[in-house]
């Protein structure tokens, strides 16, 4: 498998779907916080999923996840989707994009990019092990993220 991009703009400017579940139900969200790189001798990808996230549901369920990136006409509607939940409202029909099975889990047809994710490991973030004003900024509420790493198994479409 080969990745050529600038790993360190995926998350952070262009955003990304995080994806979970197979075709009969799923759940999407949006997230601008990753990570691209290697473990356990494996290419992986991190991603960050608050407690109070329905997709977080969905990715202790599944053993597959994917994390797909779009051109920029797309961040309106990647804006949605990480604004609404899709325990109130469906969010796929809403969102206009077209759902399509990826190796094991489920993606977008208008992704430019899917990476398909078997989960290796879990692991909430612990404010007692992280910076004191990181802590009071991002976690006041005790709304704490998992972080998930699958073990990047699929490139679509093969670059």
């Amino acid at each position: 498998m080969k990745l050529s991009c600038d790993i360190f703009s995926q998350f952070d400017k262009k955003w990304a779907l995080l994806t979970a579940g197979k075709k009969e139900k799923f759940n999407t969200m949006t997230i601008s916080w990753g990570g691209l790189g290697t473990l356990w001798n494996k290419p992986v990808a991190t991603v960050y999923v608050r407690k109070s996230r329905y997709t977080k549901e969905f990715m202790d369920k599944e053993e597959y996840f994917t994390v797909s990136f779009y051109p920029e006409k797309y961040k309106k509607i990647l804006g949605v989707l990480g604004a609404k939940s899709g325990r109130s409202m469906d969010k796929m029909f809403a969102s206009g994009l077209t759902p399509e099975a990826v190796g094991e889990s489920m993606s977008f047809k208008e992704a430019e990019l899917t990476l398909v994710c078997r989960k290796l490991f879990v692991q909430e973030l612990r404010k007692s092990r992280m910076p004191k004003d990181i802590a009071a900024s991002f976690y006041a509420d005790d709304d704490m993220h998992i972080m998930y790493i699958g073990e990047v198994v699929q490139i679509s479409p093969p670059m």
